[in-house]
């Protein structure tokens, strides 16, 4: 066995160059910009999520300003040499003209005193003194105030960098005296390639699925994936594999989760409730099974939308996330989306999570069954269904649909001209016009809608300026001069429209059961939608 102390790999393999980082260019070409035409800043503010390489920068912006390079000649460079001792101290972490401070741990006042007190003593053996404060957030106020000063009129041979991964906890007057810069999260197809080459040099076997697992459970932090990596080879005796990686992340209760969304959507409750007491026997957390759950939906839309599949996934859960896209529309998604949503904040703040959890998924499961209400209300419009043929033959005319009207479309290419006649009546009312927008909706029937020209048939008693107030409104808004007359034939009027409507959910046999079942019950309000999407309320 060898004595050299194993050294894990997130260590083992921290960039000692610029070129090493990943997923930063952005910063490096800054960085280097900045050093080759000498506009150096006197604080750098680094910020991101954790792992992604905010302390590693701020080492190598230390060791790019204070490189000599071999021969002890060279000046400050974005290439480090890493041979001389500036460079190989600073590496190592034992270079006296590099201060590191970590705020998490040294909260107060005094200690920001401390360090501050070398300020305005020059350099031991470098040419800048360089003090680097890590999650600067945590720092206290008083230590803020402190600092402040320093920031203000720092000496020339003195720079700070701070690193944070809560920037927005940061006094304003601090940002305004640093450069920033954002990492970003570096992405998991690059991620997996860093595995792959940290693999081979480690000689260790890995499959390329098993890596695209772990750089997608890692969320963009090198750090973290390298942990996960470490993890990994260890579980699996040297070779990275796919199941043993699933075993390692727990994927494989993420297969019951999916199982159980399939359930779901199945709309089987007796199914439902056997994979929920099977979760909670293997200690599953029921707001991890929701956000579990919110995630496949997501994937399921975003596959919907045309979006490629992700190749951090699992096959088997790729294969689930194509056939709910292919078999669940955009509506039933989103619908799907906010019932999780409401759910996953009732466990959250419920004090039987797990009961809240099962009555969450419970409401799922009946919304499964229930009809899509665009379709619905889609049908009820048309008359169709064996239930709604005697409402439709009752009142032909009341059932007819403005918007199909011949030149119901707006012909006008005038600005925000609506484009149907219910359109126009919307604006009048958006505008305040009251009056107008009452007697558009209730007394009028639309015969001819195709902007600048509108045709209307009296449907009951009506100013006599009321044409010419219409057209002084029309021309105000759209810039056009409207023509306004009367004809007959007209198709019915917004209200009767809505009247025909609430006499059909009463001709339905459920309403009509319920206010047989409930003597004195009355239909209290229905709401229409915009568009295609209607929706009843009764």
């Amino acid at each position: 066995m060898s004595s050299t102390p194993y050294r894990v790999l997130a260590r083992k393999y921290r960039p000692q160059r610029f070129d090493q980082l990943i997923g930063q260019d952005a910063v490096v070409r800054t960085l280097a910009n900045a050093i080759d035409s000498g506009r150096l800043a006197h604080a750098y503010l680094l910020t991101g999520v954790r792992g992604v390489g905010k302390t590693t920068i701020a080492r190598l912006i230390a060791k790019a300003l204070n490189c000599i390079g071999p021969d002890g000649q060279g000046g400050p460079t974005i290439s480090p040499c890493d041979v001389c001792e500036p460079c190989r101290a600073i590496a190592e972490g034992r270079f006296i003209d590099v201060l590191e401070m970590d705020a998490a741990s040294n909260t107060g006042v005094d200690r920001m005193r401390e360090l501050l007190d070398g300020v305005p003593y020059g350099a031991v053996s470098a040419r800048f003194k360089i003090y680097v404060v890590d999650e600067v957030h945590m720092l206290s106020t008083s230590s803020f105030n402190a600092l402040l000063k320093t920031l203000e009129e720092p000496p020339p041979h003195v720079k700070f960098i701070f690193a944070t991964t809560e920037v927005g906890k940061l006094p304003v007057t601090i940002l305004s005296r640093c450069q920033r810069f954002d990492l970003r999260r570096i992405s998991a197809e690059k991620l997996a390639a860093h595995y792959a080459a940290v693999c081979a040099a480690e000689g260790v076997e890995a499959e390329a699925q098993a890596l695209a697992l772990i750089a997608r459970a890692a969320e963009g932090s090198a750090r973290d994936g390298l942990s996960l990596l470490d993890q990994a080879i260890a579980h699996g005796g040297g070779v990275v594999g796919e199941a043993a990686v699933q075993d390692m992340l727990g994927m494989a209760d993420r297969g019951r989760v999916r199982a159980l969304l399939g359930d779901v959507l199945g709309g089987d409750a007796g199914k439902v409730l056997a994979g929920m007491a099977a979760l909670n026997d293997l200690g599953a957390d029921p707001a991890g099974v929701l956000k579990e759950m919110l995630d496949l939906v997501h994937a399921t839309a975003r596959v919907g939308a045309g979006a490629g599949p992700d190749g951090g996934r699992a096959h088997e859960e790729q294969a689930a996330i194509a056939g709910w896209a292919a078999a669940l529309g955009a509506a039933a998604l989103h619908r799907l989306w906010q019932l999780l949503l409401k759910g996953f904040g009732e466990v959250q703040s419920a004090p039987l999570p797990w009961e809240a959890a099962e009555m969450a998924l419970l409401r799922m499961v009946h919304a499964a069954g229930m009809p899509d209400p665009g379709a619905l209300m889609r049908r009820l419009e048309a008359g169709l269904g064996a239930e709604r043929a005697p409402v439709a033959a009752a009142a032909p005319r009341v059932a007819a649909n403005v918007a199909e009207l011949p030149g119901a479309r707006a012909e006008s290419a005038a600005v925000d001209v609506p484009g149907d006649f219910a359109g126009l009546v919307k604006m009048f009312a958006e505008r305040r016009e009251v009056v107008l927008a009452h007697h558009l909706h209730d007394h009028v029937r639309p015969v001819r809608y195709a902007p600048p020209v509108l045709e209307l048939e009296r449907a009951g008693d009506l100013p006599p300026d009321f044409a010419q107030a219409l057209g002084r409104c029309l021309q105000a808004w759209t810039g056009a001069r409207w023509t306004i007359a009367y004809a007959g034939g007209g198709a019915p009027s917004l209200r009767e429209i809505e009247e025909a409507a609430r006499a059909a959910v009463l001709a339905q046999p459920a309403v009509a059961a319920l206010i047989a079942a409930f003597p004195g019950a009355e239909l209290i309000d229905y709401a229409w939608g915009d568009d295609d999407h209607k929706d009843m309320r009764a």
